[in-house]
């Protein structure tokens, strides 16, 4: 069963479900979607849309259904999508399979991500833009509760169908400034009963979402311990999607890494704030960024770039700085600098993915947060009494 948004009925409440299968996670884009979120920040959202948005959160980890899913971007005029059946039984996560049989695997713990928002995500989404509510829609043959999220000159930058019975994410939609769809993402059919428990669990090493070539890393020698930070070359998985071995990073893991070099920057342009980290089974760090709407992945690594790997990439140069790029449904910019690989990976169009590469690698903390610790340790040490 498919269907397309349709006005109709009244308002009422609840919310959200994106996209699965390699798609999960980020989408959007930061630069096109943006605009000056500042303002933005000073025009109120409504309650009842926020609350709508946060109680679709929690309805993509306790809500079981069966469906099928789909992605689509733009870029250039030209569209590409992918399509997956998913299958969420709460506790245990959502299971994807492709078209072609590939599988995928989202922990039940990250459940909020196949929807676009986590907790700190929507924290971000209402900083950076004004929601509203609109009048109902029917979609799927359900009526469905839409949210909008606006800039500050009160353009559209997002819609999102919100399922009024279970609150689920049924369909979403990011614009760029000029009305045009960059990112569609939703069902195509679904139902919501409860799956079968059990099931094959995921191999060891399998990322959520279908598998995606990466560029080749040359592996850096050792430098120190495991715990000194990652120091191998995996290739990076999927956009926003992460693999059932990574270990998320706390506060106090970034800022080890960070005392050692890595570059882990809090933000990035476009408004994109870093949101998650975590690090790899085989080493890399996994850095995911939003300003709310958009989400890049960026992936940091140790060692050179192979570019042999790369032929058929784009290759872009500004500033001395090079950069190969990639797109098809998603967006890949790989640089490499100072021992370091960068691979940025995001379902918004090729020039969020670039500039964000051209941008890396920044110093982990900006120069003011430097200056201030320096003129602190100063005070410090001309005050006795300190």
């Amino acid at each position: 069963m498919t269907g397309t948004p349709s006005t109709a009925c009244h308002r009422r409440g609840r919310r959200r479900t994106l996209i699965a299968g390699g798609l999960a996670g980020a989408v959007a884009l930061a630069w096109g979607l943006a605009g000056d979120p500042g303002a933005a920040r000073r025009a109120r959202s409504d309650p009842a849309a926020v609350g709508l948005l946060r109680s679709a959160a929690d309805a993509a980890r306790r809500v079981p259904y069966q469906g099928r899913r789909f992605l689509t971007t733009w870029n250039r005029g030209r569209s590409a999508t992918s399509r997956v059946s998913a299958v969420h039984t709460p506790g245990d996560g959502v299971r994807y399979t492709s078209a072609a049989g590939s599988e995928g695997y989202l922990p039940d713990a990250s459940a909020g991500d196949a929807t676009g928002f986590t907790k700190r995500t929507l924290e971000l989404l209402t900083r950076n833009y004004t929601v509203v509510r609109k009048p109902d829609a029917s979609i799927l043959g359900r009526r469905a509760c839409v949210v909008e999220a606006r800039r500050q000159d009160g353009t559209v930058a997002g819609r999102f169908w919100l399922d009024a019975e279970t609150g689920l994410m049924l369909h979403r939609e990011l614009v760029d400034a000029t009305g045009r769809p960059v990112v569609t993402s939703g069902f195509t059919e679904i139902s919501f009963t409860v799956p079968a428990q059990g099931g094959a669990a995921p191999r060891t090493g399998r990322t959520r979402g279908s598998s995606v070539d990466a560029p080749a890393v040359t592996e850096a020698p050792a430098a120190g311990t495991e715990a000194e930070g990652p120091s191998s070359a995996n290739a990076a998985p999927n956009s926003s999607a992460t693999s059932i071995l990574e270990v998320p990073l706390d506060a106090r893991a970034l800022d080890g890494l960070k005392r050692r070099g890595w570059p882990v920057p809090d933000r990035l342009p476009g408004h994109l704030s870093l949101y998650d980290a975590r690090r790899e089974a085989g080493g890399a760090v996994h850095l995911s960024y939003s300003d709310g709407l958009a989400s890049v992945s960026v992936f940091v690594q140790r060692g050179t770039l192979d570019t042999s790997a790369l032929t058929g990439w784009k290759k872009a140069v500004r500033h001395g700085r090079t950069v190969f790029c990639r797109e098809s449904l998603r967006r890949w910019a790989v640089a490499a600098a100072d021992g370091y690989v960068y691979t940025v990976l995001t379902d918004a169009p090729q020039s969020t993915a670039e500039a964000v590469a051209f941008e890396l690698p920044r110093h982990p903390d900006p120069f003011w947060t430097r200056m201030a610790r320096g003129a602190r340790r100063l005070a410090s040490a001309a005050d006795p009494f300190k």
